[in-house]
């Protein structure tokens, strides 16, 4: 007989713009994580890096000022306590110093203010505008997935969002619902490419393909960083959505305005559907060798991923 106990779950996606003041762009964060609560949130993703400005378009060296431990980091702590005070879950994103490493990185907080682990991003990105590998080693946590009061959920960021390889094995390790926070726009050397409608199509893709629901947090405004060329600007475009289990856009974000979306979802109900829809059942991992290669050919060493 089919489980038809309901188990919903509230998730929402922030969007906003964001100042060069970490304590504004905080203060903003908290304030959205509360209205968000108020709408019945369960799970609160916030964009990516959001204490400033998106940096990465410089190379700067003043810019790793901006890094920080992740143990006493003063952003995380206070999320941990508005976490508590709500019971809601937060990943919250941040730029992690460690020792001579640093990383973009996501510490996941349950509803209670515990700490459940990092999850430091996979594939980093380099070309005008997201130079991200001159600040960023790529992350050495291999795939994450956490197991929060509400759900058992999987967090890629922003570039690691393009990948299907990503997606496919956060839910193959149990991810329920994915959350990808993001910071993306027009691209610096071509103001008229806009990408954000094949940014959507991708991850409703990985919605559709995994059926498990996906939320994403993208921050929208301009940001201008002075480079050794003269100024960068960046529009960011915003059209955070949250889809469901079919790749389904059940709620959506324009691409200018701060905005909150909610939406709540029965997992028991989409784990029937993604369990009798046989795409986890008629899997052929023996054939699917040429995903460990670069060029398709010669093998390279596995890497592990873990659940926490």
């Amino acid at each position: 007989m089919a489980n038809k106990e309901e188990r919903i779950v509230a998730v929402a996606a922030l969007q906003f713009a964001c100042t060069d003041d970490v304590d504004t762009n905080v203060a903003k964060a908290e304030k959205m994580v509360r209205e968000a609560h108020s709408k019945g949130a369960n799970i609160v993703l916030i964009q990516e890096l959001f204490e400033g400005y998106y940096f990465c378009q410089a190379q700067r060296e003043d810019f790793f000022a901006r890094a920080h431990p992740r143990e006493g980091h003063p952003t995380i702590q206070r999320m941990q306590r508005l976490a508590k005070e709500l019971g809601v879950v937060i990943p919250v994103s941040f730029f992690e110093e460690a020792n001579n490493a640093h990383y973009n990185s996501i510490v996941l907080i349950d509803a209670d203010g515990t700490d459940l682990g990092l999850y430091r991003k996979s594939h980093i990105p380099d070309g005008p505008g997201y130079q991200e590998k001159f600040y960023f080693n790529p992350g050495d946590t291999g795939f994450k997935v956490f197991k929060t009061k509400f759900a058992t959920i999987g967090i890629g960021i922003c570039w690691d969002q393009w990948f299907p390889e990503t997606a496919r094995a956060l839910v193959l390790m149990g991810a329920e619902v994915l959350f990808y926070p993001t910071a993306i726009g027009n691209e610096p050397q071509d103001a008229d490419l806009d990408s954000s409608a094949h940014w959507r199509r991708v991850m409703q893709g990985h919605a559709g393909a995994n059926v498990v629901p996906l939320v994403a947090s993208n921050r929208v405004g301009q940001e201008v960083i002075q480079t050794e060329h003269g100024p960068s600007k960046i529009t960011f475009y915003g059209t955070s959505f949250i889809a469901g289990a079919t790749g389904e856009i059940v709620q959506s974000a324009d691409g200018k305005s701060d905005t909150v979306l909610v939406a709540k979802f029965d997992l028991n109900q989409i784990k029937v559907k993604r369990h009798s829809w046989g795409v986890f059942r008629d899997r052929r991992p023996e054939l699917y060798k040429a995903l460990l290669t670069l060029d398709g050919k010669t093998e390279m060493p596995a890497f592990s991923s873990t659940v926490r």
